[in-house]
């Protein structure tokens, strides 16, 4: 006849057993408390104040430092070779192009949309010419403008005077992807039908005539 373990030992052993399962849930109670927090200066206005609780902005900021620079103060088996330096220093250059890229796309999409609003859009609505319906046409482009403005707007803020490793690019784009989607939701959901729109009066000289002047004006 096999000895019965103590009610005591059986009950420690459930508990390691469980550990594994609770960890998880630990880890997602510590993540609470450093949830983002995104606040806009007026219901709908997606221009308003966006930023990121201060304990997730400093907590990224001592990793990405601990990650991308040698520690102080380290032994000499620990200190990091000709080597890994190299490589790091090409992480960092790497990194910093293309974050030079991803501005510089920006700019220039804002650029166009700019060009679009002011050279198109604006005219087509000044003339009001008949059976050219100009919101229909070119749904919210003006708020996709704004959108695109803010998101410019932020990425200079998170890159200029600011330590190549201190830069936090990905915040940005957590901190605005509520806006963007609501704004480009809008605008993706309206192409379809914006384009027969056009379609159909590229069919009407009138009509043809007043959009290709407008385009005219982007060359």
């Amino acid at each position: 006849m096999e000895p019965r373990e103590a009610p005591g030992k059986e009950k420690m052993g459930s508990k390691k057993k469980n550990l594994p399962f609770l960890r998880p849930r630990l880890y997602m109670l510590e993540r609470r408390k450093t949830d983002p927090v995104v606040e806009s200066s007026v219901p709908g206005d997606h221009s308003g104040t966006l930023r990121r609780s201060q304990s997730d902005r400093s907590e990224y900021n001592q990793k990405l430092q601990e990650k991308m620079t040698p520690q102080a103060g380290c032994s000499t088996a620990e200190t990091l070779t000709q080597e890994d330096e190299h490589q790091i220093r090409r992480m960092m250059a790497k990194r910093a192009k293309i974050i030079k890229e991803l501005i510089q796309t920006e700019k220039d999409y804002l650029n166009d949309l700019e060009l679009c609003v002011r050279e198109v859009v604006q005219p087509l609505r000044n003339k009001q010419v008949d059976r050219l319906d100009v919101d229909n046409l070119f749904s919210n482009i003006e708020s996709v403008h704004q959108i695109s403005a803010k998101l410019l707007s932020l990425l200079e803020e998170a890159t200029t005077d600011v330590e190549p490793a201190m830069q936090v690019i990905g915040e940005v784009f957590l901190q605005i992807k509520g806006p963007l989607e609501d704004i480009y939701k809008i605008y993706c959901y309206h192409h379809d039908e914006a384009h027969s729109v056009l379609e159909s009066y590229e069919k009407e000289e009138e009509l043809k005539q007043h959009l290709s002047l407008c385009i005219q004006s982007l060359k």
